[in-house]
């Protein structure tokens, strides 16, 4: 097993800051990006997860518009925002776009960080190699997946679903949570001699243990592809120091860096 530099700390922040706020998966994501690199604070501000959707652009759906069919089993919902986010009535294009998160995460960081978007093609061999890439680093780095959840084992597996996946390879598991196009970090990796297993803390601490659970490779890189939804990828968080060796060892294994459209609208577009 391997953990990603800076995955203890972006855990701590993550048990703390569960759940997100309706529409902020990015947002929350980015938070806890900032947070495992030390950003935590900006002008005796918290660096949470409302300040991070409010530099991203977020949108929220007003309240009652969305479905409840699009949160996971058991999660009510959380509207107890700290800042005051733009509402649209349309919760099908509400959320933090890619290119909000990125910037959201250079602001608060004042530019220490830089936040680096891939768009593909995701296989399980080149998001091991992104993986690879990011673990060789000394300092903090975050791997923010925008996924769709329906391609994603379902957070209850067992043990020995577990086991038999990295042992023999075996690919059943239980059925996905939900379906929704969704950011979520990446923290670590469980090798085995038939398969890797990728470490996920989530957004809502209904899937999985309190928001973490594990994936199979073919299954997290076919969520990032999103062959059936608006299109997705990985954005990596670095230190500005690094973005260079992250960007030559993404290229190196077949990686394109870019930006992608996840179906959501900016508060520039709303006026």
């Amino acid at each position: 097993m391997s953990l990603l530099p800076g995955a203890r700390e972006l855990l701590d922040a993550h048990a703390a800051a569960l759940p997100q706020r309706d529409d902020l998966c990015g947002a929350f994501c980015g938070a806890l990006a900032l947070s495992a690199a030390g950003f935590r604070e900006r002008g005796g501000e918290p660096v949470d997860q409302d300040a991070v959707g409010l530099a991203a652009g977020s949108i929220v759906s007003t309240a009652g518009a969305r479905d409840p069919g699009t949160l996971p089993h058991g999660e009510p919902g959380r509207r107890d925002y700290r800042l005051a986010i733009p509402e649209i009535e349309d919760a099908d294009v509400s959320g933090t776009t890619c290119s909000g998160v990125i910037d959201a995460i250079a602001e608060l960081s004042d530019g220490a960080l830089e936040a680096i978007p891939f768009s593909g093609p995701w296989t399980a061999e080149t998001l091991g190699g992104l993986y690879d890439v990011a673990a060789e680093l000394k300092r903090p780095v975050t791997l923010i997946a925008n996924f769709a959840t329906h391609h994603l084992w379902g957070g209850s597996a067992r043990f020995d679903q577990l086991l038999g996946y990295l042992l023999d390879g075996e690919r059943a598991g239980p059925e996905p949570d939900w379906r929704v196009g969704h950011f979520a970090c990446v923290f670590g990796r469980v090798r085995g001699p038939r398969g890797n297993l990728y470490g996920v803390a989530d957004t809502y601490p209904a899937l999985g243990d309190h928001g973490v659970h594990m994936q199979p490779q073919e299954r997290l890189a076919a969520a990032l592809e999103r062959r059936d939804m608006p299109a997705g990828g990985m954005i990596v968080v670095a230190f500005a120091d690094d973005a260079g060796a992250i960007r030559a060892g993404a290229g190196a294994v077949g990686l394109s860096e870019g930006l992608w459209d996840n179906g959501t609208v900016t508060q520039a577009t709303l006026g």
